[in-house]
């Protein structure tokens, strides 16, 4: 009996250890929540996650459609990245005019609601274009993991606050192996934009998977309260812009997906926690 209550402690702290560092999962066998096979999907935001597209991207092209529009503004670096704290292209020129005043001649609700969509339209084109010039890379990791979970039979999708023709043209482009298998659900797809959860909430309804069962890759606050909103994990990915915001919440917190693969994710799933 004595020998028995010795070794209560070590069998106590070998369930504990059990308990964080479960066997890791084959997942083309893993049964989900629901009983399914290969539960774990992956949605990936596209802005910062799957390239670093806002400041030598977005930016650029929005610059660029503000000249040909003959509209006196210019967005520097900067200033561009303090814009980002509002999601979607549309939302953020409204509130940056509305906060430091309109373009001379758009002076009613209509004209200016018929200049912020033809602007984000051309700006659209303009970054279509910078895609196909070969102009903008795949963040480290990215493809690897995409590869990976696909091959595993696992869902793949990409969940963004932009354009759904500019993040289809990202996805055709950067990803053409995989984009037929990748399904997009843009900012344009839901009635509210990041920080609300309605892209994830579409994503998880159309793909009828549990939001338990989602790893979620994004590089922005908003993204994060957006995953989090949705009841799903979120690795967060810094990017340029991104580096100083805070990310409370997020499972796991990197310089990027280099390396990362899909027992990593299982782990964060399981809220080991890991930050770069």
């Amino acid at each position: 009996m004595l020998r028995l209550l010795n070794l209560l402690p070590l069998l106590a702290c070998g369930r504990a250890f059990q308990a964080v560092r479960r066997p890791r999962h084959s997942w083309t066998l893993n049964s989900g929540r629901d009983g399914s096979a290969a539960a774990m999907t992956l949605l990936f935001d596209c802005d910062g996650v799957l390239a670093e597209t806002e400041r030598d991207g977005h930016r650029i092209a929005f610059n660029e459609a503000f000249k040909e529009f003959e509209v006196d503004t210019v967005w520097d670096v900067e200033l561009y990245g303090k814009l980002l704290e509002v999601g979607g292209g549309k939302e953020r020129m409204t509130a940056h005019w509305d906060a430091v005043g309109w373009p001379a001649g758009f002076d009613t609700e209509e004209q200016r609601t018929t200049l912020v969509k033809g602007l984000h339209q051309r700006k659209t084109e303009l970054f279509m274009d910078m895609l196909r010039r070969g102009e903008i890379p795949l963040r480290p990791g990215v493809e690897a993991l995409i590869g990976e979970a696909l091959e595993a039979g696992l869902k793949v999708a990409v969940c963004s606050t932009s354009n759904e023709k500019a993040v289809a043209t990202l996805v055709e482009t950067l990803l053409t192996p995989y984009a037929s298998r990748i399904p997009i659900y843009a900012g344009d797809m839901v009635q509210k934009k990041k920080p609300a959860p309605d892209v994830y909430n579409m994503a998880a309804q159309e793909l009828e998977v549990d939001p338990r069962d989602c790893m979620v890759f994004e590089d922005t606050a908003i993204g994060l309260q957006a995953a989090s909103a949705a009841n799903m994990a979120c690795t967060v990915t810094k990017s340029i812009y991104t580096e100083h915001e805070d990310f409370t919440g997020a499972r796991r917190v990197l310089s990027d997906l280099t390396g990362v693969d899909l027992a990593f994710c299982e782990e964060a799933l399981e809220g080991v926690e890991l930050r770069q």
